[in-house]
This record gives structure tokens, sequence and C-alpha cells, in this order.
């Protein structure tokens, strides 16, 4: 027995060795005679294999699998023809190891005339323009584009004829577009199916297709992110196919989540905090109704973290406006530069969530110890750490207005935050304060090239020397400066020296640019400018710039970034970041 596993591990292991050479037999193809496409072009047409980007030690030999040379042929055509050369003449001569085809294109079908009839502008959609040659896919699309947009503003009874008329002999195209709008449609009844421990309710107020609103394929989109957003279902459908006199009743069908605990443990990187173990315990569903709990737990060198938090959608509702109900508590203890905060908190809040619009206000108790580390004590900077328990107690609101067209890897629109917490008096020695950060993003893209602007102001009114060091504001890090760490930078002395003292008013502006350089890898420049100042409403200080480059790999959660950035009056300082996600 001890020999037969030795036996079927070497083959296990010779098989894996071999897997690298295990593959479809290839010839090596070559295009000649072709002007109007490039030879990578029709490669990838074809399925033709070339070694990657990354692959720099391969030689670039590009190669077919023997089992579509029968179909070679026909592809070509297929593909020429799909481009406008309808009389495209292919050569193929093929032996033990190679194929090389000759392309005769001859001349391509130009398009003669286009005709417009419509009571709805359709100027911006039909794109194409005589003497461009025709190719199918560009006018189909155009008619699939006038649907999406007649939809978008609302048309869904729309009367669309479009036609192509080919003379092959003349190698010409005449086209027409014939469209009658029609009148403007509402979203009707919305009927919910497939509920079982949650209520319509809870549905519902997910739902932004509702009865009376213009119809509006967006809107249906936005309503199947609000309902995934409650993380209570398997599968959502949401059915717009039924019509009665320019009235859309809305049909949704879920399936409710059937493995509703979900636990995740792990190591990783944090640029902040260095290696970091976590778990994380999440009851989706929990008790009905898409309520959801949450337990989270995190340890690394400079941050110790407890969770548990508790959602539940829909708690009431004011004149139609669903109301959400959330709570947190925990416990954590982090190290800043210079100092250590150890915090115990809770907070309870009510949200109201529509299609662009986040607004939430609570209350939050939080005890704060704050300490100087062992390497500070004596050091002249200490004295303008505040050390201390702090109790605070604070009533806050935070409002969000997304226009991004993704949250995940936005390419154009706005965003507009606005925070403000109101911290209580404790005792006859503590004081109020108010503390205010505002934040706004602009994207937009021209072509390939993404640009995008970002900036941030946050003002703390009150006595800095009664309130906890770490309640005041730092900056550094991915979302801030990207030459520094996270919360790294205090109050700015000069464009290369910051201090350890957090600062009372605070303003950050960050410009970047995104461009694709290889398939889903793009390339990005940008320079982040902070300011940070001791005193109260003021943006007059000193201000620290940097610069940099990064890479974005697009996923389907998000771009993971990479970003190295330096000061600009001192480039030995330099900061890596990397995250997942946008930071615009």
């Amino acid at each position: 027995m001890h020999y037969k596993w030795i036996l079927v591990t070497l083959l296990f292991f010779t098989a894996l060795l071999a897997s690298e050479d295990m593959k479809l037999p290839t010839h090596i193809i070559h295009f000649t005679g072709q002007k109007h496409f490039d030879e990578a072009v029709l490669q990838d047409a074809l399925g033709v294999e070339r070694k990657s980007f990354f692959e720099f030690w391969k030689e670039d030999t590009p190669r077919i699998k023997d089992k579509l040379l029968p179909t070679l042929k026909l592809s070509l055509k297929s593909f020429y023809d799909s481009e406008g050369f309808y009389d495209a003449r292919f050569t193929i001569k093929e032996t033990h190891s190679t194929v090389d085809v000759t392309i005769e294109e001859n001349l391509p079908v130009k398009i003669n005339d286009i005709t417009i009839s419509s009571d709805y502008d359709l100027s911006a959609l039909v794109t194409v323009k005589s003497g461009e040659i025709f190719r199918a896919k560009d006018f189909m699309n155009i008619k699939k584009n006038i649907i999406q947009a007649l939809l978008k503003d609302g048309y869904c009874s729309y009367d669309l004829d479009t036609k192509a008329y080919v003379d092959l002999d003349k190698h010409k195209v005449d086209l027409k577009y014939l469209l009658k709008k029609g009148g403007i449609c509402t979203f009707g009844d919305v009927t919910v199916k497939g509920l079982k421990s949650i209520d319509k309710e809870v549905v519902g107020s997910r739902v932004r297709a509702a009865k009376g609103e213009k119809f509006n394929t967006e809107l249906i989109k936005d309503t199947y992110d609000a309902l995934y957003g409650l993380d209570a279902f398997d599968s959502i459908l949401v059915k717009y196919d039924r019509k009665f006199y320019n009235v859309v009743p809305v049909d949704i069908t879920v399936s409710e989540i059937e493995k509703s605990h979900y636990y995740r443990m792990g190591a990783g990187y944090d640029t902040f905090v260095g290696l970091r173990v976590q778990a994380e315990y999440i009851k989706k569903n929990f008790l009905g109704n898409a309520q959801k709990f949450k337990s989270k737990a995190a340890w690394s060198s400079k941050e110790q973290l407890v969770e548990l938090e508790f959602f539940k959608p829909a708690f009431f509702n004011i004149l139609d406006y669903y109301i959400d109900l959330g709570l947190k508590t925990g416990y954590s203890n982090l190290e800043f530069e210079g100092f250590l905060e150890e915090k115990t908190h809770g907070k309870i809040f009510l949200a109201y969530t529509d299609k662009k619009l986040i607004l939430r206000s609570g209350l939050a108790l939080e005890s704060i110890y704050v300490s100087l580390l062992d390497n500070m004590q004596g050091n002249p900077l200490s004295h303008a750490i505040n050390e201390g328990t702090f109790l605070l107690f604070y009533p806050y609101i935070h409002m969000i207005y997304d226009e991004r067209d993704s949250k995940l890897n936005p390419k154009y629109g706005y965003y507009l935050s606005a925070y403000l917490e109101y911290g209580l008096a404790y005792d006859n020695k503590a004081s109020d304060y108010i503390k205010t950060l505002f934040e706004g993003r602009i994207i937009h893209t021209f072509g390939d090239l993404t640009l995008a602007a970002v900036g941030k102001a946050g003002f703390i009114e009150g006595t800095s020397a009664q309130l906890p060091e770490s309640k005041l504001f730092f900056a550094g890090g991915s979302f801030s400066n990207r030459a520094y760490g996270y919360n790294e930078m205090g109050v700015i002395i000069s464009p290369s020296e910051y201090s350890i003292q957090g600062a009372m008013s605070m303003a950050n502006l960050s410009f970047e640019a995104d461009y694709p350089v290889w398939g889903n890898l793009y390339g990005a420049v940008f320079t982040d400018n902070t300011m940070l100042s001791a005193e109260n409403y003021d943006l007059s200080g000193e201000i620290i710039s940097s610069a940099g480059v990064g890479v974005r790999y697009m996923t389907p959660i998000g771009p993971f970034k990479l970003d190295i950035g330096f000061n600009i009056d001192d480039p030995s300082q330099y900061g890596i970041q990397f995250q997942i996600g946008q930071s615009f």
C-alpha cells in the first residue's frame, strides 16, 4: 500500500509539471494583403493566440488552434461582411505547421443616403454619415441606442422602423429611420411574489420605479441595485413588459436568501496598520424582514477592534417615506502618530435612502482615552497632545447626494457630502463643540481619458484643549495625501514638515487622470494638496503638495489600485497606497 501511494503521488506531480505543455495542436498563422485592418485586429477576431503583455519572456508567434482551421474561411467572410466588405476574397495555404492567408478586400459598401423622419431628436443618436463604410453592427447599435434613449425618457409606446437598402452591385446603402415617439408612460401597480419572511413594505421601500413615476429604465436598474443592497435575496427579477394605455405595471419576483450565515476569516496587509488578521460573521435576513446582524474583530500591531452592528430596513413610514434603523457599538485601540486612542462607542441612527440621496441622523456616545506613546515621553512635541479621558455625546447628521454613473468605477457625474456633529457638554469643565466636514467630487471622461477632482474641507468650532486629540483633523492615505500614511499628518508647518498635533481646520484638493494602457490595466497620474491649521476656520496655512503615478486593474468589484506619491518639495518623502475601489 505504501508503494501504491508513492506511485500515485509521482504520477500526480508528473501530470502537474506536464500541464504547461498539454495544449491543443496549433499552426503559425500570417495575414497579407489587408489594407483597412491591422493584423492584430484580424488575430483578435479569429481567435489567434499571442503572448500576453506579462509573458515578456516568450516568443511572440501568432498561432491558431487546428480545430478552428476548417471554419477559417467562413470566419473571415463573416468578419469582413460585418465590416462592410461583402466582396472580400481569401486564399488560404496550409502546411503541416503554418497557415498563410492572402486577402483581397475589394471595394466596401458605403453609405449613400440617410433619411430621418422623427418627432424625437435623433441627431446625437444617428452617428453614421454619408460616405462612411457601412457596418451592420453600427446600424444595429444605433437602433438599440434609439430604443434605450426613448425608454430612458419615458416613451414606451414608440413606433420605430429602421431599414438598410443595400445595393451590392453599386457598393452603396441607403438608410432610413422612421420614428413616432408616442406619449409619455408612467409606472403602474407594483406586485411582489416569492416573499416568505419579509414583508412587502420592506421590498416597497426599495422600489424606485414606484407607481405614478415617469417611466425610465434607469429606475428599473436603481430598483435592482436597491433590492440587492438589502442582502436578503438570492435572485431578483423585475419585469416591465406589460403595458396598458401608457401605464407599465412592475412585476417583482424574488427568492429569499437560503444560506443566510456568512463567515470570513483571513489575513491581509493595510498601508496604515500593516499586517492585519480579522474575522467577521454576518447573519443576513436576521429574524426576517431583511434585517442584518454583523460582528467583526480585527487585530494588528497598530489597531485592535471589535464591533457589533444591527440594521433594520423600513423601520417606519412617514408620508410614504421609509425610514431605516441602525445600531452600532464597539471597542477600538488605535495608534496615531505620537499617541494612542482607546475608544468605546455606541451609535443609533435613522436613515432615509432615495435614488440619489442618503440622509442619516443619529446620536452617538463615545468614551475616549488618549495617551502618549512610550517613545514620545519627554519629547518636546508631546505638550501639543491633549491627553486624558473624554466622554462625548453628540447628535449628528450626514447627507450624501450621489449623481455618479457608478459607485465602483465612475466615469461621469458628481458627488456631494455634508456631515455635522454637535458635541454637548457633559459637565461644567467641558464645552460644546461643532464639527463639520464637506466633500465634493466631479468626474468626466473624454474618450478613454477619465479626469476627476475631489475637494474636502473640515472645521471644528470649540476649544481644542477640551477635545480628545483623535477628534481633531489628520491627513494622509488613499483618500487624502498619498505621499503619507493614513492619518500620519498633523498641523502643517511648512511644505515639507508637519507636527503630530491635530488640526481645527482642514482642506484637501486632489486631481487625477486615468487612462487605459492594456486591456483592463489603466495608468494614472495624480496630485494631492493638503492644508491643516491649528486655528478655527483658518484656510490660510501652509500646504503640503504631492504628485505621483499609479496603476488600476479593473475587476468585477471595482478597480484594484496601487499608487506611489511623492512630496513635491521633498521627493525623499513618499508613500505607497493600495486599495480596491476608486477614491472618487
